[in-house]
C-alpha cells in the first residue's frame, strides 16, 4: 500500500497520506542539520581558545570537513540509487549530532582533525539525501515542500546560534554542550526516521547492473543542470556575503555602531525564514517559475537598496528585502534540479542534487574570501555593486530553466 503510493507518477490521483508524514519527517532532517551547524558555528571561538590555535592554523583546519563533505556528495548519487534516502538520512539524522559531540570530547589536535573529518562526511551525506527526499515527498504529494523543509533549516540554525549563545553565557563547556544537544537531536531523528518513505520510493531497481548501470561522477552534467547549478552558486555566494561582510559593510561603510551592525544578518535572516514558511503556499498559487522571477526581482531590489543606501536604517531595510527575495530560490533550484534528476534516464534526483551541491557548496565557502580580496582592492561598496550586477545578470539567465 505505502510503496505504491509513493511510486505513482507526479499526476493524477492517488493516496498520500503517508507522504504527508513523510513531509513533516523531511523536515526534520533539516532542521537538526541547521541546528547542528550552526551550534558548532557558534563554539568556533571557545574550540580556538581550547586547541590554541593562530587564525592560519584554524582556516587550515576548517578545509578539513570542506574537502569529505565534497567527497561525500558524489558518492550519494549512487547510494540512495542503492539503499534509498530514507536508510542514509536514518543514519545521517543520528551521526550528525554524534559527530558535533565527538568534536566537543576531542582532546588533542589529531582528535579534533579526525572529528571534522567525520563530521564533513555525515553533513555531506544528510545534506544531498535529504533534499533528495523532498523531492521524492513533492512527486508523491504533487505539491511543493522544499521551501518549507529549508525554513525548517533556517529555524534550526536560529535556535542552535540562541542555545549556543546562552550555552556560552552559562559557562558550558563544548563537549557538555554538544553532548546535551546530541542527547535531544538523537531523539528527534530516530523519532522522525520512522515516518519518512520507504526506502523503494527512490531507490534505482536492478542498480549497478547492465540496466541499471553505476552513476559516475562526470556522467549526468546536462546544460540545464550546470546552469541551475551556477546560479545556485551566486545565490550563495550573495548570501554568504551578507552573512560575512554585511555587517562589516554597516559599520565601516555607513558609521552604524556594533549593535545596529549585529542587525544587518538578523534583519536577512528572519525575514529570510519567513518567505520560506510562505514560499509553498504562494508557489502553488502561482506557479514555480512566476514564484521564482518576483523572487529574484525582489532580491536584486533588496540588494540594490544595501548598495545605494547613505544610512544604516535603510541598509538593514534593504538586507530585510533581499532575504524576502532570497528565500525561495535556493529551494526552487534544488527542486528543479532534483525533478530533472528524478525524470531523467542517466541519474536520480540525488545525483542531479549532489553536482549541484558540489558547485553552490564550493561557492558558498570561496564567496566571502572572493569578496574580502575583492574589498580590499576596490573597496566594499563597489564589491557590493559588482556582485549585485552579477546577481542580477545570473538570475535573468539561470531563472529561466525553472
Amino acid at each position: 500500500m505505502v510503496s505504491s503510493e509513493v511510486t505513482t507518477p507526479p499526476t493524477g490521483p492517488g493516496p498520500v497520506a503517508p507522504a504527508r508524514w513523510a513531509r513533516w519527517a523531511a523536515a526534520a532532517a533539516f532542521l537538526i542539520t541547521g541546528l547542528v551547524l550552526s551550534s558548532y558555528f557558534v563554539r568556533v571561538p571557545s574550540l580556538k581558545i581550547k586547541y590554541g590555535f593562530t587564525d592560519g592554523e584554524l582556516g587550515l583546519f576548517f578545509v578539513l570537513p570542506v574537502v569529505t563533505g565534497l567527497v561525500a556528495m558524489q558518492a550519494t548519487g549512487n547510494l540512495v540509487a542503492r539503499f534509498g534516502s530514507a536508510p542514509i538520512i536514518r543514519v545521517t539524522m543520528l551521526g550528525l549530532p554524534l559527530s558535533l559531540a565527538a568534536i566537543g570530547f576531542a582532546e588533542t589536535r589529531w582528535q579534533f582533525a579526525l572529528a571534522l573529518l567525520a563530521f564533513g562526511i555525515v553533513d555531506g551525506l544528510i545534506d544531498v539525501s535529504m533534499n533528495a527526499h523532498a523531492v521524492t515527498v513533492e512527486r508523491a504529494l504533487r505539491r511543493p515542500v522544499m521551501n518549507s523543509c529549508h525554513a525548517a533549516w533556517s529555524i534550526g540554525a536560529m535556535i542552535g546560534a540562541a542555545l549556543g549563545g546562552l550555552a556560552v553565557k552559562a559557562d558550558l563547556s563544548p563537549a557538555r554542550h554538544f553532548l546535551l544537544l546530541c542527547g535531544a537531536l538523537v531523539v528527534l531523528g530516530l523519532v522522525a526516521g520512522r515516518f519518512l518513505l520507504p526506502a523503494a520510493a527512490d531507490r534505482a531497481q536492478g542498480y549497478a547492473t547492465a540496466a541499471q548501470p553505476k552513476i559516475r561522477w562526470h556522467e549526468g552534467w546536462t546544460p540545464r543542470i550546470v546552469l541551475l547549478g551556477v546560479t545556485g552558486t551566486v545565490v550563495l555566494v550573495a548570501e554568504g556575503a551578507v552573512g560575512n561582510w554585511g555587517g562589516i559593510f554597516l559599520h565601516d561603510e555607513l558609521g552604524a555602531s556594533l549593535a545596529t551592525a549585529s542587525l544587518g544578518y538578523l534583519a536577512f535572516s528572519v525575514f529570510q525564514a519567513g518567505g520560506r514558511l510562505v514560499g509553498d503556499r504562494i508557489q502553488q498559487r502561482i506557479g514555480a517559475s512566476r514564484l521564482v522571477r518576483w523572487a529574484g526581482a525582489i532580491a536584486v531590489a533588496g540588494l540594490a537598496i544595501v548598495v545605494l543606501s547613505p544610512l544604516p536604517a535603510v541598509a538593514v531595510a534593504g538586507f530585510a528585502v533581499l532575504g524576502v527575495g532570497m528565500s525561495v530560490l535556493v529551494p526552487l533550484i534544488f527542486s528543479a534540479v532534483g525533478h530533472s534528476g528524478a525524470e531523467s534516464g542517466d541519474v536520480n534526483a540525488a545525483a542531479a542534487l549532489a553536482k549541484v551541491n558540489t558547485l553552490t557548496y564550493s561557492g558558498m565557502l570561496l564567496g566571502p574570501v572572493l569578496v574580502g580580496w575583492s574589498a580590499s582592492g576596490v573597496g566594499l561598496t563597489l564589491t557590493l555593486a559588482g556582485m549585485l550586477a552579477l546577481l542580477a545578470l545570473t538570475l535573468v539567465t539561470g531563472l529561466r530553466r525553472i
